[in-house]
């Protein structure tokens, strides 16, 4: 496991050579916020973590429920009970394994590593505009349903779970990297996925922190280049 400080928040990667899986930790005052549980491995690196830093877990906030990105969390809530688990009210559906779709939503199949026999049953469900400690709750459909964004106002942060991909090539998430081709594989709706992201860039964030890849400072660019590229890909299709 590699340790990454930025400002106020710490990223975690599993397997950064090979296939990177991050969760993410947020300094608050007095406590530490988890930004997902990455893979059911990463319990005890990311309670080691935690302890390293020296503040406490009291939070724990899930950007989707795809396997990778809650792989720790039936292992991290027996280990900290009391700390609450977030999620939005969409994707908590898909965390207990359920792949239903509402009437509006587009009727495609819902891709990527669904739970399986998840037993930790969410604290509180989230939607837009709520906030969790500093960081604004955004809604961001696309990978998933309920896929949300987490953005810092205060330090401009944006943890973007997998709205968007760093590893093999910036990428809206549905658009395909040969040599990191899995987050576009596991995507439901490409195009709530670059309605989300340009969302996401209109907020100008400073550092763009997501599920596979490394950190981005300065980032509005190359978002910018991922959506033209998305568009593009969109006409032509």
């Amino acid at each position: 496991m590699r340790l990454l400080k930025y400002d106020h928040f710490y990223q975690l990667t599993f397997f950064p050579t090979l296939f990177p899986v991050n969760c993410y930790l947020v300094e608050e005052e007095d406590a530490l916020t988890l930004i997902d549980c990455a893979l059911p491995s990463s319990t005890q690196s990311i309670l080691k973590a935690a302890k390293r830093i020296g503040k406490p877990i009291t939070r724990i906030v899930l950007t989707h429920a795809h396997g990778d990105h809650v792989g720790a969390l039936d292992s991290l809530k027996k280990a900290l009970p009391s700390v609450p688990v977030y999620i939005s009210k969409r994707d908590a559906r898909l965390l207990a394994g359920k792949v239903d779709l509402d009437p509006d939503e587009p009727q495609l199949p819902i891709s990527g590593g669904i739970p399986k026999n998840i037993q930790t049953v969410p604290d509180r469900l989230v939607q837009e505009g709520d906030t969790i400690g500093r960081l604004l709750v955004v809604s961001s459909p696309g990978h998933t349903p309920g896929h949300i964004a987490l953005f810092d106002r205060e330090y401009g942060a944006l943890f973007a779970g997998d709205a968007f991909q760093v590893r093999g090539g910036i990428a809206v998430s549905g658009q395909l990297k040969w040599f990191f081709p899995f987050p576009a594989l596991a995507t439901w709706s490409k195009e709530n996925a670059y309605t989300s992201a340009k969302k996401l860039l209109n907020l100008k964030p400073h550092y763009l922190s997501v599920g596979h890849g490394r950190v981005l400072e300065h980032p509005e660019q190359a978002m910018s280049g991922a959506i033209s590229f998305t568009e593009q890909k969109m006409k032509e299709n």
